[in-house]
């Protein structure tokens, strides 16, 4: 039999078979690699702004998060909504753009906002002094009496985190709740009343706005004072003063309990897998994680209780893009709100150029030599971080995590947040809308 020779048109036809086998397998495994590596987004892509999914992408492969969501706006205008990786690890349910999260002391802008419109309308001054209209009884020991200094200590001392409180000296009271519910001899749960008036019977660590110290128990007393003159709980007095103007109607405080989750919101994870005994019935005792139990969240309220989408918060912030139509607070108000504060009396600012202070319930950054500012605040508890980011150029973002810290405990919003400062560098043209 003779042997068939093998024409260059054979030959060329069996290699572009088998080139093109061999690219339809290697189009194939890249695929199932990409199924399974790639993380889950959720809401629309938006033209021009791929840098940032590909950003977010990267960020939660590398430090695996479990799961994350970022919002970003553009002069006054929500334009970037998207929901990364996972809400619920366990059941494979991916983060909508619209997942709510616990945002911790991102909640203190929100709890400014209010006490300065109370001032607005009258009810509150900032040189109002917090004692007199606080309504509780100090709990004293035997044999004490409250410490004078107290009677000092204004609403601008709490708005500005200068009243007198610093945990670095003793400590922070809201993770005092066991000592707390056994010294007044209370059961779990302590309300943020109970650590107010067990605080009321301490010693101030410093005398009232002569030092800066970030304090919680500050704004506990924020939150008590909206109630006292406005007649409403907390939070009912934000849900219609704040958000329903900007027609949100999700944002709420926080259940600690994992079965008493909203609506929409999204799992908790701490990378160290940490238990401790729950404080909230009727699982009082139990070994729970301890982002669902082990500490007193519905406690926090005004300091770091709330839970809202990204969105939410950039609608937020959003509202203060043209101070003189903002539907929250008057320009006045505003201005007030981002103003440095006296620093001849506040001696702890390390910042000689004064570049960097705390407001009214915000950081802020001052460009030496221009009117221009950038406005934020982060915020930490176990099983979430939070960042909202208003930038003197427009630009808004706000970006919120169901796990805190990587695996080698680092910060994941100090980690992200120059990534997103990059990032938006990127981008030669913003959308309108």
């Amino acid at each position: 039999m003779m042997k068939k020779h093998l024409t260059i048109s054979d030959i060329s036809r069996r290699k572009f078979i088998n080139i093109t086998l061999a690219s339809t397998f290697c189009s194939k495994l890249l695929q199932a690699q990409n199924q399974q590596f790639r993380t889950p987004m959720t809401g629309k892509t938006v033209q021009g702004l791929e840098a940032f999914d590909e950003m977010m992408h990267k960020f939660i492969l590398e430090n695996k998060v479990p799961g994350a969501s970022l919002s970003l706006g553009w002069k006054g205008k929500l334009i970037y909504n998207r929901g990364f990786g996972f809400a619920n690890v366990e059941d494979s349910e991916k983060v909508k753009p619209d997942a709510l999260f616990r945002i911790a002391s991102v909640s203190k802008p929100i709890t400014a906002t209010a006490v300065l419109q109370l001032v607005e309308r009258g009810l509150l001054k900032l040189s109002d002094r917090v004692v007199g209209k606080l309504a509780l009884t100090p709990f004293l020991l035997a044999g004490t009496t409250i410490d004078a200094r107290w009677d000092k200590i204004t609403v601008e001392h709490c708005l500005q985190h200068i009243g007198g409180w610093d945990r670095g000296v003793s400590y922070d009271p809201i993770v005092r709740h066991r000592q707390i519910a056994k010294t007044l001899g209370i059961d779990f749960p302590v309300s943020s009343d109970d650590i107010i008036k067990y605080m009321m019977g301490k010693p101030l660590d410093f005398d009232p706005g002569t030092k800066y110290a970030y304090s919680n128990l500050g704004y506990l007393i924020l939150g008590r004072l909206i109630e006292v003159v406005s007649g409403m709980t907390y939070e009912k007095y934000v849900r219609h003063n704040i958000f329903k103007p900007l027609k949100l109607n999700k944002p709420r405080l926080a259940s600690a309990l994992e079965e008493n989750r909203a609506i929409g919101e999204v799992r908790y994870y701490d990378q160290k897998n940490r238990k401790g005994k729950c404080v909230y019935p009727p699982r009082v005792g139990e070994e729970v994680p301890i982002q669902y139990g082990y500490d007193n969240i519905e406690a926090y309220g005004a300091h770091g209780g709330w839970i809202c989408s990204t969105a939410d918060l950039v609608v937020f912030a959003n509202a203060f893009s043209d101070p003189k139509a903002c539907p929250l607070l008057s320009e006045a108000s505003i201005n007030r709100m981002w103003k440095n504060p006296d620093y001849r009396k506040v001696k702890a600012d390390k910042d000689k150029e004064r570049r960097k202070y705390y407001g009214l319930g915000w950081e802020v950054y001052d460009f030496p030599r221009s009117p221009e500012i950038n406005t934020w605040h982060s915020g930490y508890i176990p099983g979430s971080e939070s960042e909202l980011v208003r930038r003197w150029d427009g630009l808004t973002w706000a970006v919120l995590f169901n796990t805190a810290f990587n695996q080698k405990q680092q910060s994941l919003v100090g980690l992200i947040d120059q990534l997103l400062h990059k990032t938006s560098s990127k981008v030669k043209r913003w959308p309108t809308g």
